[in-house]
């Protein structure tokens, strides 16, 4: 599991372009459903290893807007993002972000 602090544009568009199917998570580090959803993805990562993008909003709001406007979704935290070549292939927010549905979103790559 490759869990990364993003703070600027740079390093969430080079997780936003790869190839690889990788995860942007928005995270409040003060809401108890942002640290349930937190808790959700850690373990869908034990078993489906890949990259993830963390912006914790409190820390880099500038770029948590700059992603809601770069992928064309309103912010929430939390909220996830399935992403790969630059698109978003899949997104859910608040007791959406589930490690079920996480890998269901995976198997339809």
């Amino acid at each position: 599991m490759t869990m990364t602090n993003f703070t600027t544009n740079e390093q969430a568009e080079q997780l936003l372009v790869s190839p690889t199917a990788s995860l942007l998570f928005k995270h409040s580090c003060t809401c108890p459903v942002s640290t349930a959803a937190h808790d959700e993805i850690v373990d869908f990562l034990t078993t489906n290893p890949m990259p993830v993008g963390v912006v914790v909003v409190q820390e880099a709001r500038p770029l948590s807007n700059w992603l809601a406007t770069r992928l064309g979704f309103v912010h929430q935290s939390p909220q996830v993002f399935l992403v790969r070549d630059g698109k978003v292939v899949w997104q859910a927010s608040h007791w959406g972000i589930t490690k079920q549905k996480l890998a269901e979103a995976v198997s339809r790559l």
